[in-house]
């Protein structure tokens, strides 16, 4: 079954509203009684987090990443 309500009405009952729509119901918001948008739920997503090992050869370290760094150094250090 479809719901329409005018703006007005969405911004008074909204919660009702998301109940309505977590329900299964189809609910239309309308301006000046013509349709503007439609509250969908958002679907849920299970079991879709990456795995261990999914940015393998993606990424990669410098082989300097480990070397001093003077320049900064010096500035932390308040000598800059």
């Amino acid at each position: 079954m479809s719901v329409m309500v005018n703006v007005y009405e969405a911004k008074t009952t909204l919660s009702e509203l998301l109940k309505q729509v977590e329900a299964g119901e189809d609910v239309v918001i309308a301006r000046a009684g013509k349709p503007v948008v439609r509250l969908v739920p958002v679907e849920r997503r299970v079991g879709t987090r990456p795995g261990r090992g999914a940015a393998q050869g993606r990424m990669w370290i410098a082989d300097n990443f480990d070397d001093p760094m003077p320049d900064l150094e010096a500035a932390f250090a308040g000598e800059a």
